[in-house]
C-alpha cells in the first residue's frame, strides 16, 4: 500500500470555539487539581494523576471507545492506530509509533484499534485501507496519515498535533511517574477517581429533579463532576437535567414551526431535536441533527455536532440508536 498524506493545515478550521473553550477548563482543571493532591502530600513524590509510561499505549475496542479515547482527549492528544494481524505494513509501523508516543512523554497516548474486532468503528472512520492513523483531540477527529510513512515525517506530524492541542486547547498531556509502572491500569489513564461523598450529592440532584428544581439537579451533578469528570451517573444525569431545563419554557408549535420553515438554520434545528428526545423521539431527533450537520459550515455546524454529542450523553453510549447515529454522523464529517 503507498502512503496516502493527510495534511494537518485543516486542523484548526475542525476545531470550534466552544469545544476548544470546554477542553480548555477541563484542562486546567485537572492540572488545578493535580497540584492541589500534590500540595496536600507536602510536595513528596509524583502527582496522584501521574500514570505509568505503559498506560501511554493502550488498547480500544467499540465499548470502551467513548471513555478511553473521547473523554481522555480533553486532557492529552489521542493517536489512532488502525491495526490488523494479518497486516505486514502495520507490523511495521505500529512499533514505531509506540516508541515515539512514549519518547513524547505524556504529550500523547496511543490507542490501538484492532480492526477485525471492531467492524463499527472501522466503518465510522471510513477507513479503506490499514494501517490508518487519527488523531483525537477535545472530541474531534482529524486524519493524520494512511500506510507506513518516513520516521522523520510521523515526528513531524506528532509535533504538530502536540502544539495544535497546546495553542487551540490548551492540552499539555499528562504526567507520567517512571517509577509507577505497573501501579495503574491502562485504562484508567486520565480517570482517577478520588474519594468522596458522591453518593449523597447524586442523591441531592435526583431529589431535585423531582422537586421540579431543574438549577439545583443541574448544580448538584456539577458538584460531583468538580472532583470526579470521569462519573458516568453525574455526566448522564447533568445532560439530562440541562435538556429539560432548555426545553422547560420553550413553545413547541413555535419551536416546531421555525424547524419547519428554516431547515438551514442550526439554533431552530437544535431547539426541535431537544423536544424530539424529551417526547421519546430519538431517532428523529439524531437524524434531524445529523441531516444539519451535512447542510451546514464553520461554527454553525460544529454547534450542531455538539448538541448531538450531548444528545448522545443523554440516551448513554451503549444504546444502538446512539451508535447508529454515531455512523450517519462520521460519514457525513469525513
Amino acid at each position: 500500500m503507498q502512503p496516502r498524506n493527510m495534511s494537518m493545515s485543516g486542523v484548526v478550521d475542525l476545531a470550534a470555539v466552544k469545544a476548544a473553550g470546554e477542553a480548555k477548563a477541563k484542562a486546567e482543571q485537572a492540572r488545578a487539581e493535580a497540584a492541589r493532591h500534590a500540595g496536600q502530600a507536602g510536595g513528596a513524590g509524583p502527582s496522584a494523576g501521574a500514570v505509568p509510561p505503559s498506560a501511554l499505549v493502550v488498547d480500544v475496542d467499540e465499548a470502551g471507545f467513548e471513555r478511553d479515547v473521547l473523554q481522555l482527549s480533553a486532557e492529552v492528544p489521542v493517536v489512532l492506530d488502525f491495526w490488523a494481524e494479518w497486516c505486514e505494513p502495520c507490523k511495521q509501523l505500529s512499533p514505531l509509533l509506540e516508541r515515539l508516543i512514549t519518547e513524547a512523554n505524556g504529550r500523547l497516548v496511543l490507542a490501538k484499534v484492532d480492526v477485525d474486532a471492531n467492524q463499527m468503528l472501522m466503518q465510522q472512520f471510513q477507513i479503506q485501507g490499514i494501517p490508518a492513523v487519527f488523531a483525537v483531540v477535545a472530541g474531534q477527529v482529524l486524519p493524520l496519515f494512511q500506510g507506513v510513512v518516513p520516521e522523520q515525517q510521523i515526528r513531524e506530524t506528532l509535533a504538530q498535533l502536540v502544539q495544535v492541542a497546546e495553542d487551540r486547547f490548551g492540552i499539555i498531556g499528562i504526567e507520567v511517574d517512571p517509577n509507577a509502572e505497573g501501579a495503574a491500569p491502562a485504562a484508567s489513564v486520565g480517570h482517577e477517581i478520588p474519594a468522596g461523598p458522591y453518593d449523597a450529592l447524586l442523591e441531592a440532584a435526583v431529589v431535585a429533579l423531582d422537586a421540579g428544581d431543574l438549577g439545583g439537579a443541574v448544580q448538584a451533578y456539577k458538584n460531583v463532576l468538580a472532583d470526579d469528570p470521569g462519573n458516568i451517573e453525574a455526566k448522564l444525569g447533568l445532560a439530562q437535567a440541562e435538556l429539560l431545563a432548555r426545553v422547560q419554557h420553550m413553545n413547541p408549535q413555535a419551536v416546531r414551526a421555525a424547524a419547519a420553515e428554516n431547515p438551514r438554520d442550526p439554533a431552530a434545528q437544535i431547539a426541535a431535536a431537544d423536544l424530539d428526545l424529551v417526547g421519546g423521539h430519538v431517532e428523529d431527533a439524531f437524524g434531524r441533527l445529523v441531516d444539519t450537520v451535512r447542510v451546514t459550515f464553520g461554527e454553525d455546524r460544529d454547534a450542531v455536532r455538539l448538541r448531538l454529542l450531548e444528545l448522545f450523553e443523554v440516551i448513554g453510549a451503549d444504546d444502538p440508536r446512539v451508535s447508529a447515529a454515531r455512523t450517519a454522523l462520521a460519514r457525513v464529517l469525513f
